[in-house]
């Protein structure tokens, strides 16, 4: 993503709020859709952690500027996903959206540091910068496994080997 030239902190801070607000939306969407416990395990600590990144970015622009109104844009104001959202939307393509949307923040983070006027804000960003990163690198070991293991989302708990081949006569 992209900053405008023209954003200041205070314009910053509410955009990655609602970026937070999206990556929970994501999170708590597929955390409906799977059946598998380690993995629901996973998504309800991913969208708790955007939860915690939420907090902070709150707590920051508080802080930073406690005279000005803190208002969240629409989700309009964010770049459209690539792909469609809704509950036909393949497990895959949500966790892959999702990670799409880890790096944009990263990148978004990194972006926005040097536009922060002060070196609390600017390693804050640089924190949750790199937070996203590991988000991004867990996402993608989780497409791994659903690419290789297409039923992994779909079973409570993981197959140790009995339904991947046949044993017996």
């Amino acid at each position: 993503m992209t900053l405008d030239p023209k954003l200041k902190a205070q314009d910053i801070l509410p955009i990655a709020v609602r970026a937070e607000l999206d990556a929970e939306d994501i999170y708590r969407a597929l955390f409906g859709r799977v059946k598998n416990e380690v993995l629901k395990q996973k998504l309800d600590f991913l969208a708790n952690e955007e939860g915690r990144h939420r907090a902070i970015l709150i707590r920051l622009f508080a802080d930073k500027f406690p005279a000005r109104p803190f208002v969240v844009p629409d989700r309009a104001a964010r770049p459209k996903a690539a792909v469609a959202v809704d509950d036909r939307t393949p497990v895959l393509d949500l966790f892959k959206l999702a990670m799409q949307k880890e790096k944009e923040a990263e990148d978004f983070y990194r972006g926005s540091k040097p536009r922060m006027e002060d070196p609390d804000s600017r390693r804050t960003l640089d924190y949750l910068g790199r937070v996203e990163r590991s988000h991004f690198y867990m996402l993608k070991s989780e497409i791994d496994l659903l690419e290789k293991f297409p039923e992994y989302f779909d079973v409570e708990d993981f197959h140790v080997g009995q339904d991947l081949f046949h044993v017996g006569p």
